[in-house]
């Protein structure tokens, strides 16, 4: 079993930056891909980023191409999510994710086994 929480959400104002961490326990995730999905008020969960187990490798949603940034420090067993340059339509519940299969960089839930509770990002003047 992996637990995965999250942690660094807020409020910010537009254009602002905040820094997400999501910390693993009862496993080490240097095995695992990592991704971060969002879910805002009466929307679906879409993904947002995602890194591969080395970190070599990294994917983006089109909207947060060249502003958001994901990361990770396998020896910290934690993924991050730098977030630049927000915008009101960035506010979100945003969760992380593990998915097993350490080379996939998949959009799709359905390859993530576990999940973190989700942290709250408003962006907001």
């Amino acid at each position: 079993q992996v637990q995965l929480v999250e942690s660094g959400g807020g409020l910010v104002q537009p254009g602002g930056s905040l820094r997400l961490s999501c910390a693993a326990s009862g496993r080490t995730l240097s095995s695992f891909s990592m991704a971060w999905f969002r879910q805002a008020a009466g929307k679906e969960r879409v993904f947002v980023a995602a890194i591969t187990s080395s970190g070599g490798t990294t994917s983006y949603q089109d909207s947060v191409r060249g502003r958001f940034t994901i990361s990770r420090d396998n020896a910290k067993n934690t993924v991050y999510l730098q977030m630049n340059s927000l915008k009101a339509e960035d506010t979100a519940v945003y969760y992380c994710a593990a998915n097993p299969n350490g080379n996939q960089r998949t959009t799709l839930r359905s390859y993530y086994n576990y999940w973190g509770q989700g942290t709250q990002v408003t962006v907001s003047s």
